[in-house]
């Protein structure tokens, strides 16, 4: 099946979770995204926000939607994002990836912010049924990128396969107030978007980088990378970045797109800084970020 028929698949940089509610650079991209996808069966999230000792995928019919954060406005609390969820897409998950093992969640999770705060920008209506699969916070780089792979058929079977971390994402490095990146926090980025738009398939091999430390001092934000160069890999193709930039000081957007449509810029010179609780009050390493 080629790209005129095969779905897209997807990395987005989501940063704050007030990304949800406010207008800024990066999410003006991901609706620019969203209106030039073509309309998926389901979406299939990969959240840094369900990091657990194991893989598994949500399979209830109706996934709560879940305020994993700190610190935020009430308003982001109310949030609502009443995507209906789809059992059978997640048996074809557990069923796609063999002989890799995914277990089947029927009341546990549901959508973290990392999910539900990107699709209310790139399907705002909530009407196309989502599943979200776990991290699987012991196993290494290899074992993602090999999983990433395995679901490269669910392309095929009209599923948007979403990655939502940040390349880059320290918590404890913040600048506040700046709406751009450290020079270490900007060569990480770089040498990414090097790798994923020219060999995506040598992505795990960044634990190598001088700046892979400061950049990824824990995995989770990283993770939902890998899967999306497994995917490039199994293409035969690179991904390209759609957005680009980062925020606070050590905290990349990018986001990358692997097939589709050609999006532009969707207004570069607005403000790219979602707001974050007062860090007197709350320290950004307590918010869930």
């Amino acid at each position: 099946m080629d790209d005129t028929t095969r779905m897209p698949a997807l990395f987005i940089g989501h940063g704050s979770p007030m990304n949800t509610l406010e207008q800024n650079r990066f999410t003006l991209a991901w609706r620019a995204l969203g209106r030039a996808l073509p309309r998926p069966r389901a979406i299939l999230a990969i959240s840094a926000h369900w990091y657990i000792n194991g893989s598994a995928v949500t399979a209830m019919p109706t996934p709560r939607v879940i305020p994993d954060f700190y610190g935020f406005p009430q308003e982001l609390f109310d949030f609502d994002y009443p995507a209906p969820g789809a059992p059978n897409v997640a048996e074809e998950i557990v069923e796609v990836v063999k002989p890799a093992f995914v277990g089947l969640d029927r009341d546990s999770w549901g959508l973290d912010h990392g999910t539900w705060s990107v699709l209310a920008h790139l399907f705002p209506q909530a009407d196309i049924p989502v599943v979200q699969l776990s991290l699987h916070g012991g196993k290494d780089a290899a074992y993602h990128f090999d999983l990433g792979a395995r679901l490269a058929p669910l392309r095929d079977r009209g599923i948007l396969i979403v990655g939502s971390g940040n390349v880059v994402h320290n918590l404890r490095r913040v600048r506040w107030g700046s709406d751009d990146g450290f020079d270490w926090c900007e060569r990480f980025d770089g040498g990414v978007k090097r790798i994923m738009e020219s060999d995506s398939g040598a992505l795990p091999g960044v634990t190598a980088h001088p700046d892979y430390a400061l950049a990824v001092p824990t995995p989770e934000h990283f993770l939902p990378l890998l899967y999306l160069a497994g995917l490039c890999r199994e293409a035969g193709q690179p991904a390209r970045a759609f957005a680009e930039g980062s925020t606070l000081g050590s905290i990349s957007m990018t986001g990358y797109v692997l097939g589709g449509p050609a999006t532009q810029d969707a207004a570069a010179n607005e403000n790219g800084v979602a707001t974050l609780p007062d860090p007197r009050a709350v320290p950004p390493e307590d918010t869930n970020l």
